[in-house]
């Protein structure tokens, strides 16, 4: 027997005596550890809920969102949320039919180029909560309070949201989310991809005449296609990831 497989069974009879032991008394790390203080507990409950529940208390300026915004995420995500070369434009795809109506119409159409941010994202605590804890992505949960509010306060301004001399708030937030584009657009009543298609999590196990074989494959809709460049070029030479011709696939 080599040595990796008796290290392998040594391994195998550890847990399974571990197994055996947490079984019959739990286990007890006496001296090890202690419990969070109030204040640690707090520095990481930082989440805020679609109700605006953990949302702090504080404000920030459309203009002065403009200042950090040019200052530390437009070289991602560029002036005005058309983004660069990398990262999906966070505004566009959205018009004042869709702020009135709640729902974005062009989500509906499989041939419209890009999903942008403002498109999909139903719930304005989103937009705080992921600059708050993410943004700027090399120096994230940097932003002040004041800071994050003005940000997504000009992301919104951006999106004909709210005005540019609208300061945002913790007491005028849920009125913003009444105008946000998707608000009513949330729904599991589809496939993932495919907006036209059956939902993925509710499907009936099989119990007669099942395929024998189950073939796995994928496929990028219509709106993804050459959205960042050909991927067939962008793999290595060697190994089984193989992209797509994205180029080749893409309706003339």
């Amino acid at each position: 027997m080599s040595k990796c497989a008796r290290g392998f069974l040594i391994l195998a009879g550890v847990a399974a005596f571990m197994g055996v032991a947490s079984a019959a008394q739990p286990l007890s790390f006496q001296g090890i550890g202690r419990a969070a203080t109030p204040a640690e507990i707090a520095a990481w409950d930082i989440d805020v809920r679609p109700d605006f529940k953990g949302l702090p208390v504080g404000s920030g300026s459309v203009s002065k969102g403009q200042e950090v915004w040019e200052s530390k995420c437009a070289g991602c995500h560029g002036i005005f949320g058309e983004s660069g070369e990398v990262f999906t434009p966070i505004v566009g795809g959205t018009t004042a039919a869709d702020i009135a109506s709640g729902r974005v119409a062009n989500l509906r159409r499989l041939d419209f180029p890009q999903r942008t941010t403002l498109m999909k994202v139903a719930t304005v605590s989103t937009l705080w909560d992921y600059v708050n804890r993410a943004m700027p992505w090399t120096t994230p949960k940097s932003l002040s309070v004041e800071e994050v509010y003005a940000v997504v306060g000009y992301m919104l301004h951006l999106g004909d949201i709210i005005p540019a001399d609208f300061v945002l708030s913790n007491t005028n937030i849920a009125s913003v989310q009444a105008r946000m584009p998707n608000r009513l657009g949330m729904t599991t009543d589809h496939g993932l991809l495919d907006v036209k298609g059956r939902p993925d999590v509710r499907n009936v196990a099989c119990m007669k005449d099942c395929a024998k074989t189950v073939e796995v494959s994928s496929f990028l809709p219509l709106s993804a296609l050459d959205s960042h460049g050909n991927l067939a070029e962008q793999n290595r030479g060697m190994g089984p990831a193989r992209g797509m011709n994205t180029q080749k696939a893409k309706p003339n």
